[in-house]
């Protein structure tokens, strides 16, 4: 079994030196509380824990971010990382984890499907794990998923491909876009790839109607859900199909678009019977003028968090264009959407 570098930014509670034991039982590893003298932090399995408290507010944690942030994309190249986060509110577990995430995978971190283990308040984040283990405590739910978080992180392989099967979903008109015309760019690149696009039209898909979980079951049984339509005839077919999944988001109030926040709401359905573990997310996000970060927050929280696809290193390529064409004006855009690909081909084939 592979060593852990364990990094430990201040001071951990009880409750998290809990995490760290049950999950890193029979494992070895090796502690860091700072990166002050480390030169990097490549081919490696990386463990985060760390403390929130009642503020969320972790000083030594973003310390070692900027650390990482300003080491370069290759700081954490070829390594594999995982979080177990703790807060004594219900408060900032997710917040600062996806923090994390995204400024370690802009440094070529990998991060496997559902990496995280957060233990926010009373644990009530926990109750729905606990109907499927009624015999165990919130206390001990918790426990175990810290240590399956920790099994994924050792046992992760990437895969590769021959062919890629790439799916990309879009919600937008590519006589304005200037994320299509950037995708265009990408895709221009990625020879050797099978690329299905599909364009959620407005209205096309309801948002999640939020049924019951023994009714959300029985419509996955048969790869369906309660409102039908292109989600099922169209996304589902192509999402089980798919090694990649890229998403094309423009930044509307920093958010993803309507469109797209209610596809991935019904993907849930979906999830209940088929687990997303072994593909890939990856994004193309513009902002007209800032908070493209927040997107690939939202991505990351959404769908490797929450939808267990695996993110792969620079998953997110993010630029700023405003008025229409902007994006062709931007500098060095060409070379930036030919490395965004090169980066794609590099991991996936």
């Amino acid at each position: 079994m592979e060593k852990l570098l364990l990094l430990i930014p201040g001071k951990p509670s009880e409750r998290l030196k809990k995490m760290i034991d049950r999950s890193t039982q029979g494992i070895q590893y090796e502690v860091l509380k700072n990166l002050d003298k480390t030169e990097n932090l490549q081919n490696k399995k990386i463990l985060f824990a760390v403390e929130l408290g009642d503020t969320g507010i972790n000083t030594v944690l973003y310390r070692m971010l900027e650390k990482i942030s300003l080491s370069g994309a290759s700081f954490m190249k070829n390594s594999v990382g995982s979080i177990l986060i703790n807060s004594d509110s219900e408060l900032h577990t997710r917040d600062v984890a996806r923090k994390i995430i995204l400024y370690c995978n802009m440094a070529g971190c990998t991060f496997p499907g559902r990496p995280l283990c957060e233990a926010a308040g009373y644990l009530k984040n926990f109750k729905t794990q606990q109907k499927l283990s009624a015999d165990l405590s919130l206390d001990e739910v918790c426990l175990n998923d810290s240590r399956n978080v920790v099994e994924k992180l050792i046992n992760f392989k990437a895969e590769k491909f021959i062919e890629p099967k790439i799916l990309v979903l879009h919600a937008s008109n590519y006589k304005t876009s200037n994320t299509l015309s950037l995708w265009q760019m990408v895709k221009s690149n990625l020879d050797g790839c099978s690329i299905n696009e599909i364009h959620i039209e407005n209205g096309s898909v309801k948002d999640c109607k939020a049924c019951s979980y023994k009714a959300c079951k029985h419509y996955s049984q048969n790869h369906n859900c309660f409102y039908g339509g292109i989600m099922v005839e169209e996304v589902y077919p192509a999402i089980i199909d798919c090694d990649i999944l890229i998403m094309l988001c423009p930044n509307y109030n920093d958010s993803i678009s309507a469109n797209l926040s209610a596809a991935i709401n019904r993907l849930t359905a979906l999830f209940r019977k088929v687990k997303f573990y072994d593909k890939y997310i990856y994004a193309i996000i513009v902002s007209g003028f800032s908070g493209s970060d927040i997107l690939a927050q939202q991505l990351i929280s959404a769908i490797n968090i929450n939808k267990t696809f695996i993110l792969p290193p620079n998953f997110a390529l993010m630029e700023t264009a405003n008025d229409i064409g902007d994006i062709e004006k931007a500098e060095n855009i060409k070379e930036k959407a030919k490395e965004f690909a090169d980066n794609i081909k590099r991991h996936q084939i």
